[in-house]
């Protein structure tokens, strides 16, 4: 008898065992799909403008930054509809609004190709101009779509999933941001290696993964929500509520109503707009959130202003390349070595010392690269050196603030919170960028890394002082001291 018990356990165990195997693994399928879309769009458009448009910049770059600009200002905006809505409606709008732009930009690249391939000048100006901005106007809805998918995966359904199965939340953010830098790396050497054979061929690759991910990503995603129904008692608890609070007001309020609504209408555009960055600057989590934000002001990184430099400076396409891959090594191994290294130290602490190894990788090179000014071909591999060592700090840094708001975040206010972020790192990023248009030059690349420094500090200390907050020190004075007089009196 009690062996036919310990069986009937066995078995539920590994049948439980299994369902969140399957969750989990689907939640990463969805994920993946999402995330290889967005990024090989946002790599491959920019090699199609410049390909519709030889000799210039200037398309390419105005495209880049209409992006960055609308996920700069409208990015918290949609972070009420996150925190509000059915999460599955939130997920399968992202997915539809993510495709639809890709899409249509790919018909509309291809267009343009075909176009300039049977007419040696072209489309009209007017009428390319036109197509440009849909593009542009495209893009930008894309960025959007993509915001939203990824606050609400990452920042919410992660918590409400590992809470639900009972699973090492660290470890779920960990295996997401995996899949985050590994379509980082992969998406545009799949899509280059393409567009090097041709790049019509490489717009409709992406037009059909784009089309046909879609199925798959939307059913992953909706087998997710049926394994757990915790993602769905917030709209449930929502509804209920919304429900009582209409008879209650009804009953109350009578003929006051239509006068209330209409005073409410000119202000509440304008609180809605405020609610998402108050409830950001209010969080107990907006320092170390800051603090990560202010590292995305950096050309310490190998990013476009670094692949500029060093190709500008007699550095090939492969050695760049493996210069790159060297950095997303060193970003993956962060997301290995940090779970372990919060779960020992905690989160603030691991933070902090992620941090201060960012700080102390990226000081010595940038000095180096001061230093070695005069001789680029030994300057660069220096100042690499430092960034691909730095972004063992930076990745776990990150994986630690994530896990410090979605601690603090309140479950209704996630959604305004991540998206207010996700705001905050795309005006510092346009920063970086501004300050690389300010000094184009390669001998001037001096200035934009020593600002990226600067900025890579003034985040540590912010980190630092919500350390202190929370913590009320920084170091155990009391445990160093006593270290030092157990060393004597051994001495003695």
């Amino acid at each position: 008898m009690d062996g036919m018990v310990d069986r009937f356990d066995d078995d539920a165990l590994s049948h439980r065992e299994h369902s969140v195997s399957t969750t989990t693994r689907r939640l990463y399928v969805s994920h993946f799909l999402s995330v290889w879309n967005s990024r090989a769009f946002e790599f491959g458009a920019i090699l199609f403008i410049i390909s519709i448009t030889p000799g210039t910049l200037f398309y390419s770059s105005v495209y880049a930054l209409v992006r960055a600009f609308a996920a700069t200002v409208l990015s918290s905006k949609i972070g009420s509809y996150i925190d509000h809505s059915n999460r599955l409606v939130v997920i399968r709008a992202s997915i539809i609004w993510q495709r639809i732009p890709v899409a249509t930009s790919c018909a509309i690249f291809g267009l343009l190709m075909i176009t300039n391939s049977n007419n040696d000048h072209g489309l009209p100006r007017l009428l390319f101009g036109v197509c440009f901005s849909i593009t542009v106007l495209l893009a930008c809805v894309e960025k959007l779509a993509s915001i939203a998918n990824t606050v609400a995966i990452e920042r919410d359904w992660a918590i409400v999933i590992a809470t639900s199965l009972d699973i090492d939340r660290a470890q779920l953010n960990a295996a997401m941001r995996r899949i985050d830098l590994f379509c980082k790396l992969a998406a545009p050497v799949f899509i280059s290696l393409i567009q090097a054979y041709s790049t019509l061929i490489s717009v409709l690759v992406l037009l059909g993964l784009t089309t046909c991910s879609v199925l798959a990503e939307y059913i992953a995603i909706a087998r997710v929500y049926s394994a757990v129904p915790e993602l769905a008692v917030r709209a449930q608890q929502r509804d209920d509520s919304l429900g009582q609070t209409v008879e209650l007001e009804e009953a109350s309020e009578g003929a006051t109503r239509s006068s209330q609504q209409q005073h409410q209408k000119g202000t509440s555009h304008r609180s809605n707009c405020l609610s998402a960055w108050k409830t950001y600057t209010h969080s107990p989590a907006f320092l170390p959130s800051f603090s990560l934000s202010l590292l995305y002001l950096t050309v310490l990184s190998t990013a476009s202003q670094w692949q500029a430099y060093m190709l500008s400076n007699g550095f090939d396409a492969v050695s760049v390349s493996l210069f790159r891959f060297a950095a997303v090594i060193s970003e993956l191994l962060a997301t290995c070595l940090a779970p372990p290294l919060m779960k020992h130290l905690g989160d603030v602490r691991a933070g902090l010392w992620s941090i201060n190894f960012q700080v102390l990788s990226l000081t010595g090179a940038v000095f180096a690269f001061a230093l070695l000014q005069s001789t680029p071909g030994r300057a660069g591999p220096a100042l690499t050196a430092g960034i691909i060592l730095s972004r063992l700090g930076l990745w776990a840094v990150d994986l630690a603030v994530q896990d410090i708001v979605q601690e603090a975040t309140a479950e209704d206010k996630r959604g305004e919170f991540s998206t207010s972020e996700q705001a905050l790192q795309n005006f510092f990023e346009l920063l970086a960028f501004t300050s690389t248009v300010i000094f184009p030059q390669p001998k001037d690349f001096l200035i934009p890394v020593f600002i990226s420094l600067g900025a890579v500090i003034t985040g540590a200390a912010c980190f630092a002082a919500y350390v202190r907050r929370e913590r009320g020190h920084l170091i155990h004075i009391s445990k160093c001291l006593k270290g030092s007089q157990d060393y004597q009196e051994i001495m003695q």
